[in-house]
């Protein structure tokens, strides 16, 4: 579905069935010689017909339209080669281009699955979840084309407007919103969602995947957004959801803490099954494969980030790495 934001910015709703994000929120901004999208969806069918029928909807198509991925997550990225035309730029950034790379067609997703499977994860429900992971499967076809890198504060110029791009690690390592100051619109990806949570995983060679989030939620509020425009779901009110997220982070690093005071020497994967989670199942036995590898992710982002402030202390001495409570957390 298409829907108009201001004159020259439009909405294409794009489906993600079976997904519980439902939907990508796909950005058309109409230029002069060029046309920009901002986001594409998974490279599958469903998808494609309905960012294609939106597309010419607006009257534009692949022959003149330049493409923004907001980071490499294959709901962003997965079309982005097959509705590209030949001279079309594909802007993403060098970190996440090069991460999505690696994973796609390097050993990037197995380097992560040996530290899952060290963090506790079973081997054989962690083979099971990636192998029903359709994520993989609607990515880029390729590392080949009109790719295109673009950094912190790079400007874009379509029609009468400028998109300068804001480096907001956390999400992914070389996650990227982009600013439009003129009429004060952000473009917010998955660095800013308003009625779900982003999910803050851990990532290889990252140190501290939460903690990078946090600086870019605080470096996000020196802007004076009017109208953010995020990449799932409805909008909100920026600088009000700015302060929740933090929240909502800083309550979970006191949940983690508050598991490893009751219960030292867990491993990660034990400690997400006590966690609190918005999910409907009766407990962490009955969590979906994939949910319970997001969920250790975002449990491991935590607990990179109080190992990196001194708070917890990883035993990496056997084969099990297990957490407890430094003399520097609050019990």
């Amino acid at each position: 579905m298409v829907k108009q934001i201001t004159e020259d910015i439009y909405s294409i709703g794009v489906p993600l069935s079976g997904n519980p994000l439902k939907e990508l929120n796909s950005y058309w901004i109409r230029g002069t010689q060029r046309d920009l999208l901002i986001d594409t969806g998974f490279r599958c069918r469903e998808c494609e017909d309905a960012l294609r029928e939106g597309l010419k909807e607006l009257g534009s198509g692949s022959s003149r339209l330049d493409i923004i991925t907001t980071h490499l997550h294959s709901d962003h990225t997965g079309l982005c080669q097959r509705i590209a035309g030949k001279d079309s730029k594909i802007y993403i950034s060098k970190t996440d281009f090069t991460i999505m790379k690696d994973h796609l067609f390097g050993d990037g997703s197995h380097l992560r699955h040996q530290r899952y499977i060290r963090e506790g994860f079973p081997k054989d429900l962690l083979e099971y979840a990636d192998s029903i992971n359709p994520a993989s499967e609607m990515a880029i076809e390729s590392p080949e084309g009109n790719f295109c890198y673009i950094g912190d504060q790079d400007k874009i110029e379509i029609g009468d407007h400028i998109l300068t791009a804001v480096s907001t690690p956390g999400h992914t390592p070389g996650h990227m919103m982009f600013w439009m100051e003129q009429p004060g619109i952000m473009f917010t990806g998955d660095h800013i969602l308003f009625d779900i949570s982003p999910n803050i995983t851990a990532w290889n060679g990252v140190e501290d995947s939460l903690g990078n989030y946090l600086d870019s939620l605080r470096a996000a509020g020196t802007y004076p957004v009017t109208l953010a425009l995020p990449g799932h779901r409805k909008e909100g009110d920026y600088h009000q959801r700015l302060r929740d997220l933090t929240a909502h982070h800083h309550r979970r690093l006191d949940e983690v803490i508050q598991i490893l005071s009751q219960t030292p020497g867990m491993n990660a994967y034990d400690i997400t099954g006590l966690m609190r989670w918005k999910i409907r199942a009766r407990n962490w036995d009955d969590f979906p494969p994939v949910q319970k590898f997001f969920a250790v992710g975002e449990c491991l982002a935590h607990l990179d980030h109080l190992v990196k402030q001194g708070k917890v202390i990883c035993d990496k001495g056997n084969h099990i790495w297990t957490y407890e409570l430094s003399g520097q957390a609050p019990h």
